[in-house]
């Protein structure tokens, strides 16, 4: 037993109201921002925000594959998964959007358990880099949008 379990909870903030942040957020919306994001689903899927939606995403750190399944939604507002990397970390990930303004403040909370001993490594270096990781999406999507045209202007 590894007995390593992380809580991690953050905020980034996104130039769009929720309804139009939300997507971003979604396995397909998030390849906009995220270079190195490459979801497959192995049904055909409509809505990526449906719950009992299956993905997979590649794990180049560790040789594995990530499963997610998006465990509950309402658009606009929050969306939550159930992700498992085998060998390493099962838990979930939540994303809830707040309007603040004509922008929306996201909290991004990540809630997984080792399930080895280099999951418990890992989980303790991606805690301690946590609020580095939510800053690089913040940018990341600020960038996105700007290319866009849909955020603020430099």
């Amino acid at each position: 037993m590894t007995g390593a379990r992380h809580r991690l909870t953050g905020r980034l903030t996104v130039a769009l109201p929720p309804g139009e942040a939300f997507p971003l957020f979604t396995a397909q919306g998030e390849r906009r921002w995220a270079s190195h994001w490459e979801p497959s689903f192995p049904a055909p899927v409509a809505d990526d925000a449906e719950p009992g939606t299956v993905f997979r995403t590649p794990d180049r750190e560790h040789g594995q594959t990530t499963t997610w399944i998006v465990v509950d939604a309402t658009p606009g507002r929050r969306i939550r998964y159930a992700r498992v990397t085998p060998g390493v970390s099962a838990g979930t990930v939540s994303v809830v959007l707040e309007r603040a303004g004509g922008h929306s403040d996201v909290t991004v909370t990540y809630e997984l358990t080792a399930l080895s001993g280099d999951g418990a490594a890992h989980l303790r270096r991606f805690a301690d880099g946590y609020p580095a990781f939510l800053e690089g999406w913040q940018d990341a999507i600020a960038e996105a949008l700007h290319k866009d045209g849909q955020g603020p202007t430099a």
